[in-house]
């Protein structure tokens, strides 16, 4: 495919802003061997962003980033519409696992259900938009507390009872801190019928720009609909939805 005219100044322009936003400062020779252009393009380049706003020049010839990328990134940020985002991507998850996909964000301590895309199944969750459930024994729940400061998690523990709602709910402080941690590692949770007998849930983060969880997605099975040998399979292709959902937020880490 040709290169479309104007394709290679975009190009470098981006490059030249993704490298400054690395460095505190860098001076031209330095910007030079990072962005491989001969150092008269990029000080024309430079040129024309300094003058637009985008980069300042020091007086020891130093060139950094101004606010006014952020400026613009915000601006663009608060017109995200997550829900709107997260939908296709819920429908084809939906789709995918042939099961009920939830997604939910945090309302004071428990987590409310804003998008739910349907199971293709007959028998189906019970579930609405609206709904809240508790935090510390779902998958979303815990998908968005593992994501508190220790303080936070501390707080909340002192404000909310761990009561059971089935057998298998973790009522124990230390255990849930302990599940909590390997929600870190996994990078996914897990509700094996602990809030509802029958139903098994794995959910996954939504990240925004600066890379805090900002909402969950998660999967619901009945029981006996339920493979564990394809727990992993499962879980990393939610894992996979979340990641893109994350990613049209503005989210760039792993």
């Amino acid at each position: 495919m040709s290169e479309q005219p104007g394709t290679s100044g975009v190009i470098r322009t981006i490059m030249i802003l993704e490298t400054l936003s690395r460095y505190q400062s860098i001076n031209l020779e330095s910007l030079s061997k990072e962005t491989k252009l001969p150092k008269a393009t990029l000080l024309r380049f430079l040129s024309t962003l300094v003058n637009l706003g985008y980069v300042y020049r020091d007086p020891h010839d130093l060139y950094s980033l101004t606010l006014k990328m952020f400026s613009v990134g915000s601006r663009g940020l608060e017109h995200l519409d997550l829900i709107n985002l997260a939908r296709p991507i819920a429908q084809h998850l939906s789709e995918e696992l042939g099961e009920t996909v939830h997604m939910g964000v945090l309302e004071e301590d428990s987590a409310v259900y804003v998008l739910k895309k349907e199971s293709s199944y007959t028998i189906r969750m019970y579930s609405r938009v609206g709904k809240t459930i508790p935090l510390y024994c779902t998958a979303i729940g815990k998908v968005l507390l593992a994501d508190m400061e220790d303080e936070e998690i501390a707080s909340y523990l002192e404000r909310v009872k761990l009561k059971a709602f089935t057998p298998n709910t973790l009522t124990s402080k230390e255990a849930l801190l302990g599940e909590l941690e390997e929600v870190r590692i996994l990078g996914r949770a897990m509700d094996n019928e602990e809030h509802e007998m029958g139903t098994l849930c794995i959910g996954s983060p939504i990240r925004d720009h600066s890379g805090k969880v900002i909402a969950a997605m998660s999967v619901s099975w009945p029981l006996f609909r339920f493979d564990s040998e394809q727990t992993e399979r499962m879980g990393q292709a939610i894992q996979e939805a979340t990641a893109r959902i994350s990613r049209l937020m503005g989210y760039t880490g792993g």
